[in-house]
């Protein structure tokens, strides 16, 4: 009797343990790793389904809300944390949620601005292997084991955003939010970036070289709007509210 054992042909249990050795031993070899992939696989889902089932459940209902993203790194005395605290206050003071990443910096400013303001503050944090710990201004606070997750919860319950100088993360959520919002998986939202001697580098790239070379429109941008003015990033967003239902 001839008998396969995933692709290891094997001409009986018998012949296998007394003439084929290393047929058996090459056998066991990829079943035991095709069972860690599995359960890899395994693990990794059920660690994505928390990190949204947790997301779904406490966000749940949450209306009004901005989400500000920006850099970690940032200290009390740096100019866009000063910058981010008083838009965040003022965006709180407007009657706004305010959401970020949970940690340290821009994210630490914002917060801090919402509770100074009494308005809800909610931190979305990450694990990182350098711990990336929870500023202490948060009323809520979620921990997520994976960066899509935990960037799906702050744009999903959000309908604006400010955009703080950051660095590749900070970047990522720049082009993220201009990608869902130009191929309309979310809806055409501010995109209120601030700190315009930090930004401004980046416009004549998108505006002209992105453009030139045909790989974006020229009117793909125009949802961004620049301002270093807390004032004026609060009017833009309330006038946004005041055109389009909440989400």
């Amino acid at each position: 009797m001839n008998l396969r054992y995933d692709n290891y042909p094997v001409s009986s249990m018998s012949g296998l343990s007394n003439n084929n050795n290393t047929g058996q031993e090459a056998f066991l070899k990829a079943f035991s790793q095709k069972i860690k992939r599995n359960l890899s696989s395994f693990k990794s889902s059920y660690k994505i389904m928390k990190d949204f089932r947790q997301g779904f459940k406490v966000l749940d209902g949450l209306e009004n809300c901005v989400t500000i993203f920006g850099s970690a790194r940032f200290k009390e005395n740096n100019k866009y944390y000063q910058l981010t605290y008083e838009t965040a206050y003022l965006l709180g003071k407007a009657g706004f949620a305010i959401m970020t990443g949970g940690g340290p910096g821009t994210m630490e400013a914002a917060n801090k601005g919402a509770r100074d303001a009494g308005a809800l503050s909610i931190g979305c944090n990450i694990v990182l292997p350098e711990e990336q710990k929870p500023n202490p201004y948060l009323d809520i606070h979620l921990q997520f084991n994976y960066f899509f997750a935990r960037k799906y919860m702050l744009t999903r319950y959000s309908n604006s955003f400010v955009l703080m100088p950051g660095g590749f993360g900070t970047m990522d959520e720049v082009f993220e939010m201009a990608a869902l919002i130009r191929t309309k998986k979310i809806a055409s939202v501010p995109l209120v970036m601030m700190g315009s001697d930090y930004w401004n580098p980046l416009r004549p790239f998108i505006t002209e070289t992105m453009v030139a070379h045909q790989t974006i429109d020229a009117h793909d941008f125009d949802f961004a709007k620049f301002t270093d003015k807390p004032k004026e990033a609060v009017e833009i967003i309330q006038k946004h509210q005041a055109e389009t239902p909440l989400m």
